[in-house]
């Protein structure tokens, strides 16, 4: 398994990305990217957007966004954050879910 380090290469690149993840913290913002995801994304390169349209959880991550404004994409997407980490992982949520403890998941 290979690290992940959000060093300040990273930090950089995923700059723009991550202020627009951030962004979805305000009720206007996601309404709008919900309406218009287009429109909401008109300042991300090509690569961002599709990232996010595919909701490409470890793509993202690897660009350089970071967990803390991953999440808020997730909650605006109705997505949890078990699901988002079994992305991560490359497993489906019942897979991630049997090595957590959690009751009835194994």
């Amino acid at each position: 398994m290979s690290k992940y380090v959000f060093d300040l290469e990273r930090s950089a690149k995923g700059l723009r990305l991550n202020r627009f993840l951030n962004a979805l913290t305000k009720k206007e913002n996601r309404e709008l990217f919900l309406k218009s995801p287009d429109q909401a994304m008109q300042g991300l390169s090509e690569e961002e957007k599709s990232m996010v349209k595919r909701l490409d959880w470890k793509a993202l991550q690897d660009y350089g966004a970071s967990f803390f404004c991953l999440e808020k994409l997730a909650r605006t997407r109705g997505v949890s954050n078990p699901e988002m980490v079994a992305a991560f992982r490359g497993e489906t949520l019942e897979q991630f879910l049997k090595t957590r403890r959690v009751p009835g998941a194994r």
